[in-house]
């Protein structure tokens, strides 16, 4: 067996390795200045050293042993004590020197875990707490001794499990951080005999997963503690660990050297955000599944969503969307300039093209809409249709009113409260319902009334694609259309008189009004909100809605009729006949205001035909087969309703 002290030659202090992670790097190249680490993010991931993967210990073994190191001393609360690397006797030999005999192995109390620490950076152990007291307020200042046992390294994983949660410690939590933040300050850098390094500091690293899972008040301010972020892989290591796993994909149907992408590219692009252990238990769910090199695209999407079948590309998506240009344009009235720019949209994701010109558009969502314009001119209607459209249900549609969102800790609600919060373990309505039907249109129904931190959620689901949960699950909108609705250049409200004006009308031809919305567009993202990189994302996929016109709105009101007509005959078996008179009278009502869309024709509608016809159908107890004639209308006033004359015939039916 190989000595451990004399197996690598030391090198010079802090000497950068180029063939090590970035995270490495900084410990090694700050060990004369920094006592203790917090590591914290991709701490569980594999590495790759010099072509080598290798997991976390082992690469933080392979960069400290050329500095003089002799061993990493482990420690967790299940395994207790424990060496790296392990089975070495002069591994062992060192440790021993440093703690003691017989310690391996063995789950110390915090009390003596904090002895252990004092051992191994160099700080004499501090005498016992004082009945009544804590050991914070009995201990006197540390002072550091000459230099440890040994040239060691602490490791202790899963630090956060230390406590119960970081903003509410017990006393022996807080005396025991606040105990190794001293540490943290007594420590010095040493050297060692028969060794050509500086003085170098024995570390304390502390494994968490997140920034903020140890107290706040351990690391703030303390320059001797450093935390250090262990980032996701770079695509050039992506690239280097798909080269190395591309063997392992079982043959393709397809000749890859003839195609005109090359799957390691695909494979490394196509996991970004994603681990490198990540990568490989794709390549071993492709070789489960027979998937060739020239399916890793399909690898990377089953092992992110679960899910075999891709809706995308079934080939009733292109049939629909071309049966949809006839379909939608007869159920939203009037916005043909609209819908023609959708469709343009939606195949533009059917094939996958949507943000085709940046370098890493797979991780995107597949389609993202923007619908802007006046109130009730089909924006809501249309994003229903979109989701019938792509994917033939009308489940398939996730929808969020925004103004229930414009508190700053609304957030959460997408996500999921952080750890610790009320409501975390229910998770996030957004990334919960994503990850159970990853193929669906998310609607965001007046997002101009969400708060900015709700925009920063979106931010990044437009930019990466993905969505990390309080959890720590992440949640991937890859295969989602996203489609945002507002009302921004329609109205404004002065800020001083809260006056409400109107900055278009429906007199304005489309052209004036598409500009004047986009305008106000930008203005709120930029100016008001100061969050124009999000407008850069939405890019110019901005619809905007015009208002009806008469033509449009006696379509409306005409299906809208015929709706209310069906409905009572269907149910209630009683035949309902508007004079002709009675019925330009109605149309007139409920058309003569275009401003509130077709929405304000069914609410017209419901106020002068269906409010009183039900009145009079319940006063009269009009039963099955009744007939009944409207010759007029009158309009009600004040609190009064409509009035209709009408005239009911018995069994006429």
């Amino acid at each position: 067996m190989t000595n451990a002290s004399t197996a690598v030659l030391p090198q010079p202090a802090g000497s950068l390795l180029p063939d090590h992670p970035t995270f490495v790097n900084e410990i090694v190249g700050t060990l004369s200045v920094h006592s203790q680490y917090v590591l914290h993010g991709n701490l569980r991931d594999e590495f790759l050293v010099g072509g080598e993967i290798m997991p976390l210990h082992k690469a933080l073994w392979s960069a400290l042993r050329p500095s003089g190191f002799e061993a990493l001393i482990t420690y967790d609360q299940i395994d207790g004590i424990g060496v790296y690397p392990p089975n070495d006797p002069a591994v062992l030999q060192a440790v021993e020197r440093v703690l003691g005999p017989n310690v391996v192995g063995r789950r110390p109390s915090p009390e003596r875990l904090r002895v252990h620490l004092a051992k191994a950076v160099g700080v004499p152990e501090q005498p016992p707490v004082e009945a009544g007291g804590s050991a914070a307020r009995s201990a006197p200042a540390v002072a550091p001794v000459a230099r440890p046992a040994a040239r060691v390294a602490v490791v202790v994983d899963h630090a956060a499990r230390l406590l119960r949660a970081p903003g509410q410690l017990s006393e022996e939590e807080r005396d025991f951080f606040l105990l190794c933040q001293k540490l943290a300050s007594a420590a010095k850098a040493h050297t060692f005999p028969g060794t050509r390094q500086a003085p170098l500091h024995n570390p304390v690293l502390w494994l968490v997963d997140g920034e903020r899972d140890l107290p706040a008040w351990f690391t703030a301010g303390v320059e001797s503690i450093r935390s250090v972020a262990v980032a996701l892989p770079t695509l050039e290591h992506r690239l280097e660990r798909a080269r190395l796993l591309m063997p392992i994909f079982p043959p393709s149907i397809q000749d890859v050297s003839a195609a005109k992408t090359d799957p390691v590219e695909v494979f490394a692009s196509r996991t970004e955000g994603m681990t490198l252990q990540a990568m490989r238990r794709i390549t071993l769910l492709a070789r489960d599944r027979d998937l060739g090199a020239d399916r890793v695209a399909d690898a990377v999407r089953i092992y992110k969503l679960g899910v075999d079948d891709n809706p995308w590309r079934h080939s009733s998506v292109r049939t629909q969307i071309i049966k949809g240009e006839r379909v939608i344009s007869d159920r939203v009235k009037g916005q043909d300039r609209a819908v023609a720019k959708t469709l343009d949209i939606l195949k533009r994701a059917a094939l996958g093209l949507s943000g085709a010109q940046a370098n890493t558009s797979d991780s995107r969502p597949r389609g993202v809409l923007f619908f802007a314009g006046p109130t009730g001119v089909g924006k809501t209607e249309l994003a229903k249709q979109v989701a019938e459209l792509l994917f033939g249900d009308a489940q398939a549609y996730l929808r969020f009113d925004m103004s229930e969102f414009s508190a700053e800790h609304a957030a959460d609600r997408l996500t999921g409260a952080p750890p610790g919060y009320v409501g975390f373990e229910a998770g996030g309505e957004l990334t919960g319902a994503v990850r159970t039907r990853p193929f669906q249109v998310v609607l965001f129904d007046e997002i101009e009334k969400a708060h900015p931190l709700v925009l920063d959620k979106f931010l990044q689901i437009l930019e990466d694609g993905r969505l990390t949960d309080g959890q720590g699950v992440t949640t991937y909108f890859t295969e989602c259309v996203l489609i945002f609705t507002s009302n921004l250049g329609i109205i404004r409200t002065d800020p001083d008189t809260r006056k409400r004006e109107l900055l278009v009308n429906p007199t304005m031809g489309y052209d004036e009004l598409e500009q004047k919305v986009k305008d106000a567009i930008r203005d709120h993202f930029t100016t008001t909100l100061g969050r124009p990189e999000l407008l850069n994302r939405l890019g110019d996929n901005i619809v905007v809605f015009d208002f009806i016109n008469a033509a449009t709105a006696r379509g409306i009101f005409d299906g809208q009729l015929a709706n209310v007509m069906r409905k009572v005959s269907t149910d209630l078996g009683i035949e309902v006949v508007l004079s002709p008179a009675a019925r330009q009278q109605l149309e007139g009502m409920c058309t003569a205001d275009p401003f509130n869309g077709g929405r304000g024709i069914g609410n017209q509608l419901e106020s002068a035909l269906i409010n009183p016809l039900a009145r009079r159908m319940f006063d009269d107890d009009a039963q099955p087969g009744d007939r009944i004639s409207i010759t007029g209308l009158q309009a009600g006033e004040g609190s009064a309703g409509a009035t209709l004359w009408t005239n009911v015939e018995r069994g006429a039916r």
